[in-house]
This record gives structure tokens, sequence and C-alpha cells, in this order.
């Protein structure tokens, strides 16, 4: 059997290998087969990893601290754009209730009980739907038809224009227009009454089916004339006319007072200066033009109808 020599140093005493055990221990140990080796390098290992969780650690916290700062940035940057759309629906706001207010104050020297009788007609023609032509007559023989009622349609269409209501904008123009006609027509003089009359009964289409039933309604209306008449209109008036005629319209007071209205209008459109431009604006105000200078010429028209008229 091998002997196992052993050295005494200090405290332990140190085991020397004398046999081929021992060697095969030794190279054992040397190998790293050794569990205190093991022990040792599972230490550093954990340190290591200790260390790499730390780095980890602060590297996610400094990401978060980044990703806080962003999103901080980002909260105040959607605050700011948030007050300034509140502030400019507020300042819109504040516009519209002054606009509404001026608007409110156009009637102010109005009576109010007439200013309240003025929108429920109003408000009545808006709802009277296929019957507003009827409730529109109904009131002008009424004599509830007057300035006041068109200031409370303009009032209404100037709101709609403020709020881009085109459905509204329409209905009110038309209505607006409407009323206006009618009104001008009451306060007109027959002759213009009578005008206005022969301007609708144009179709749009038959010019000469036109001119027919033009022809047809001024023997109606005028009051027979003799020679002199047309020769000396200044001596004839309704006072020199038979009973059954002193209500009628006289051919020659209707020609004077159509050609003073053409001669007038005439000055007005030679200073219109034409739109040449193709935004929307110039293209209606040429096909308002258009229909002004269509009218004029059905009024020089009906003008010659007249001077030419026989019984």
């Amino acid at each position: 059997m091998a002997s196992v020599g052993y050295a005494t140093t200090g405290l332990l005493p140190f085991r020397t290998f004398s046999t081929k055990s021992d060697a095969n221990l030794r190279q054992f140990i040397l190998q790293d087969r050794c569990p205190f080796r093991w022990n040792s390098k599972i230490g550093a290992l954990k340190e290591m990893n200790e260390e790499q969780t730390v780095q980890e650690d602060e590297s996610a916290a400094s990401m978060n601290e980044i990703d806080d700062e962003e999103w901080q940035a980002q909260a105040r940057e959607r605050t700011r754009q948030w007050h300034a759309y509140r502030k400019k629906e507020e300042e819109e706001e504040e516009r519209k209730t002054n606009e509404y207010r001026e608007i409110g104050m156009r009637m102010k020297e109005y009576p109010d009980e007439d200013v309240r009788k003025a929108r429920m007609l109003v408000s009545d023609f808006i709802c009277a739907g296929e019957e507003v032509e009827e409730k529109i007559e109904e009131a002008a023989e009424k004599g509830q038809l007057n300035e006041l009622v068109l200031m409370v349609i303009w009032n209404r269409l100037d709101i709609a224009r403020r709020d881009e209501e085109t459905d509204v904008i329409r209905s009110l123009d038309l209505l607006y227009r409407r009323i206006e006609t009618e009104i001008l027509k009451r306060e007109s003089t027959p002759s213009m009454r009578l005008l206005n009359e022969l301007l609708n009964l144009h179709d749009g289409y038959d010019d000469d089916g036109w001119k027919k039933k033009c022809r047809n309604l001024m023997l109606q209306t005028f009051g027979r004339e003799d020679s002199f008449g047309i020769i000396g209109p200044g001596v004839v008036n309704s006072e020199n006319l038979p009973p059954e005629d002193k209500d009628a319209l006289l051919r020659i007071d209707f020609i004077r007072e159509v050609d003073d209205l053409l001669k007038e209008v005439r000055s007005e459109q030679g200073e219109v200066k034409s739109e040449q431009g193709f935004d929307p604006e110039s293209v209606a105000a040429r096909l308002k033009q258009q229909e002004k200078e269509h009218t004029i010429y059905q009024v020089e028209t009906l003008l010659e109808l007249a001077v030419s008229l026989k019984w």
C-alpha cells in the first residue's frame, strides 16, 4: 500500500502526493474538476449577472426618464393647442353674438308690437309652403306688407349668410324679392303695375305669343283715344273721358312713364362696368347684368307695341 506523507505547515498538515493515485488526484484538481473551483466560478458569474442586471435597470430607468420627458412635452403641446382652439372658438362666439345684437338693434326704433306682428307674419310665410303666394296676396290686401316686414326677412337672411346656411339663404332671398315686388306693385302707379303684369306674361320661350297676349291686355286696359289725344296729349285727361272710362289708364300716360323709366335705366347701365373674371362673384354679376339687359329689351318691345297699338 502506498504511503501518504504529510508536511506540517502551521495549523494544518499539507498532503504530499507520492503514489499513482495521488498523481491522478492532482491531475483532477489541475483539470478544474474540483468542486471548490466550480463554486468560485459560479460566484463570479453571479456577480457578473448582478452587475449586468444593475446596468440594464439603470438603462431602462434612463429610457423611462426620456420617454416621460417626451410625453410631458407632447402633453404641454396638446394643452397649448387646446387653449388656442378654445380661445379662437370664444372669440368667434363673441363676434357672432355682437353681430346678432347689432342685427337686433336695427328694429329698435320700431314699436315692439309692430315688430312682433311682423315676425309672426314672416313666420307664417315661411311655414306656408305651397300656399305662400296666397298668404302674400292676402297680407297685401290687408295692408300688412311694409318696410318692417322686409327688414325682418333681411335680418333672417343676414343671419343665414353668416351661418352659411345655403338652403335657408335661397328660400329667404326668394321670399324677400317676392314681397318687395308686391309692395312696389301696390305702391307704384297704374302704368308701372301694368308694365309689371305685361312682363310676367312671358313664359320664357314664345316671344310672338307673349306679344299677342300683351296686345290683348293693352286693348282691355287702355281707354279709347282719338287722333287728337295722340297729337295733343297734354289736353287729354280722365276728366275729358266718358264716365265709364274715368278709371281707365291712358295709353299716352303709359308710354310717357315707360319711356322715362327706360331713359333712367339706360343712364345707369352706361355707368356699370362689365366683370371679366371667372370667379363665382364675377360670373354671378355677369348673369345678373345679362338678365337686366334682357328685361330692358322686353320693356322696349312693350313700348313699341304700345305706340303702334290700334283698336
